[in-house]
């Protein structure tokens, strides 16, 4: 019998308060942690989320909870789901399932009370593992704890199977891989993410951008994005994907849309249009579209003045996403001057222009136009000589002179 090791989680007092609701309804061990929890727990992983299953309906782990005076939020009901809120601290809790009919997209499900037909319906057998209160693991399909040791990804009975289920299954796949997966990947589940790519497309564009993000998030995803191109995967997602920069920016960082931007090529219509079909926010897209090359040079030979003015014009983000593609591009021999590049993103202010409407009209130079003009002009000036603390106001002066002779002919 498997037991998990010592886990703070279980025995601090949230945890407690729900399972003894929970088990106040429904008797001793009608509650199990399941999941993500239980895996990393075995895997000497950092635990974030707590998921319980129980074969209680949803309508009595509400009632159960609200006697215990702990917060009941029906984030899921049609599906089973409550989430339970006892001390600031977020349970999500699930009444077993059995599918009753599937699409590739959605499932329709039916409750149960049986803990082997609710572990038949998950995706990976390292997901489909249980444990009680005292940390006694259990592992209705057989292989989810040797699958967790290891770090093996393999699906639940029939990879195709699964997969004809929801196809979402296959991003996972590789997403699992990303951040649990050691050594050669399950051939049976690499042969059907393969044969079945096609069915991606019943997928929403959200699905599919939200399981790329947090396979790009994983500390190191390259063997899995490499796996992802070798099955014609990543293509049904990039097109065109480069891979070689992305391998070079994966150890400069971990940021994922940092890592998405090394994957995508450089033509800003198709970035947008791939930012489009993913359904990225307009921020993201947004910042995919800066981290392109356009008229702003950025370059690692840049010397601290152009630096400085990218920087004034670019913002930090943009100039640091730059610098850093460019950096993934040079390899080891461009780190040393990023470094420098990099720091200077990170610690320079971005002063503020002195001059205004207010000085251009001093000048006798009357609102229109031309204000805007001058304006531009002179912080021009200003942004090309380094941001000076004196002169600003003398170039504008200087501007404002060559101006032809305000107003009409009888103004003599």
């Amino acid at each position: 019998m498997t037991r998990l090791p010592p886990q703070p989680w279980i025995h601090a007092a949230p945890t407690r308060r729900v399972l003894d609701a929970l088990e106040a309804e429904g008797g001793e061990g009608c509650a199990r942690f399941v999941g993500g929890a239980v895996r990393n727990a075995l895997m000497g992983l950092e635990v974030a989320d707590v998921d319980i299953a129980t074969p209680l309906t949803p309508e009595r782990v509400i009632a159960a909870l609200k006697r215990a005076d702990i917060r009941a939020v029906p984030t899921g009901i049609e599906h089973g789901t409550v989430t339970a809120v006892a001390d600031h601290a977020p349970f999500e809790i699930t009444t077993l399932r059995r599918d009753v009919s599937t699409d590739g997209r959605n499932a329709t499900v039916a409750f149960s009370t049986d803990w082997a037909e609710d572990a038949m319906r998950r995706d990976f057998r390292l997901n489909a593992l249980y444990a009680d209160r005292e940390g006694t693991v259990f592992d209705p399909v057989g292989g989810g704890v040797k699958d967790a040791l290891a770090g093996r990804i393999v699906f639940v009975g029939d990879a195709e199977t699964r997969i004809r289920e929801d196809y979402l299954r296959i991003l996972r796949f590789f997403r699992f891989f990303a951040w649990y997966g050691r050594g050669e990947p399950d051939a049976a589940a690499l042969a059907a993410c393969a044969g079945l790519k096609d069915g991606m497309v019943r997928l929403s564009a959200e699905r599919v951008s939200k399981e790329l993000l947090k396979t790009l998030a994983a500390p190191d995803p390259r063997a899995a994005v490499r796996l992802m191109d070798r099955t014609g995967v990543l293509r049904r997602v990039v097109p065109r994907p480069d891979l070689t920069r992305f391998e070079a920016m994966v150890p400069l960082g971990t940021d994922p849309l940092l890592r998405l931007s090394a994957v995508l090529p450089d033509e800003r219509e198709e970035v947008a249009a791939l930012a489009s079909g993913l359904r990225l926010s307009n921020e993201e897209r947004d910042r995919l579209l800066a981290a392109l090359p356009d008229r702003e040079r950025v370059d690692l030979d840049l010397t601290p003045p152009q630096a400085r003015a990218a920087l004034y014009r670019l913002g930090a983000r943009t100039f640091a996403d730059r610098v850093t593609r460019l950096w993934a591009e040079a390899g080891p021999q461009g780190e040393a001057r990023a470094r420098a590049l990099l720091t200077l993103a990170r610690d320079w202010t971005r002063p503020r222009f002195p001059l205004g409407g207010a000085e251009v009209a001093a000048l006798g130079v009357s609102p229109g136009p031309e204000t805007g003009r001058l304006l531009k002009a002179a912080e021009a000036w200003w942004i090309e000589n380094d941001f000076p603390e004196h002169g600003a106001r003398e170039r504008l002066a200087d501007l404002a002179g060559r101006l032809p002779p305000q107003g009409g002919e009888g103004d003599a």
